[in-house]
């Protein structure tokens, strides 16, 4: 073997070595679902739980499929305005806490106690409280609801327990009237998961009313957040 030809196989060589390299970087680098974001091009169990709570809220009608694409974007977006978000379609920490996710794939909360350590009877008991306050607005109105339980039970002026939140006397016009005791459906258990899970579209609000029927002079001193359906949400 010549010299010269020596020179062109390990200058080939060194071109496929090169090659395999380069491939092998991209595909490192790809965009995956355990990056800082998520956006399009992500791909894997994040984005999968992303499509699956976007398709169950009615922003997506897509494939559950793990891969971020154009549609999946546009719900994210979608989502993003309904929720007072920027809407640039990338799913940030922002968008995750929204979503009740956390951007390494897991999702807060379920089982037999919470990631808030709220059991599953707290969870029931908030669902039925969801049904009778708010079983005629909409998903998102139903886990605001479940979301201002949450943020009482935070908030030292309030009870430190699901029960004594829901339970203070006039706190709630459901227990009041005894529609409490209605039960729930798989769509308040959903919306209660959900605010347990960190979605707050109330937007850290502890009141809320409805304009039509409130005889309260007290609550419309309240600090307005943001309407949602009948309900109006208050600091």
């Amino acid at each position: 073997m010549t010299q010269s030809y020596k020179t062109k196989a390990i200058c080939l060589a060194l071109a496929v070595l090169l090659t395999v390299l380069a491939v092998a970087a991209f595909v490192i680098a790809a965009p995956v679902a355990n990056a800082a974001v998520i956006k399009y091009g992500s791909r894997g169990e994040t984005v999968r739980t992303i499509q699956t709570k976007l398709k169950r809220w009615g922003y997506y009608s897509g494939s559950v499929d793990g891969i971020f694409g154009s549609q999946t974007k546009s719900a994210v977006q979608y989502f993003q305005r309904r929720n007072g978000l920027t809407a640039d379609g990338i799913v940030g920490n922002a968008t995750a806490k929204a979503l009740g996710i956390t951007l390494s794939g897991t999702v807060s909360g379920g089982g037999t106690t919470s990631s808030s350590g709220l059991s599953n009877s707290d969870l029931y008991l908030m669902a039925c409280c969801i049904y009778g306050e708010a079983r005629g607005e909409s998903y998102t109105g139903k886990v605001a609801v479940g979301a201002v339980i949450l943020n009482r039970l935070r908030s030292s002026s309030f009870p430190n327990t699901i029960s004594g939140v829901i339970y203070q006397k006039g706190a709630f016009t459901c227990v009041d009237d005894g529609q409490i005791n209605l039960g729930t459906n798989d769509e308040c258990t959903r919306a209660a998961q959900d605010a347990l899970n960190g979605w707050d579209p109330s937007g850290g609000a502890l009141y809320y009313f409805n304009p039509a029927t409130a005889t309260s002079q007290w609550i419309w001193s309240r600090p307005q957040l943001v309407t949602i359906g009948k309900h109006i949400f208050c600091a």
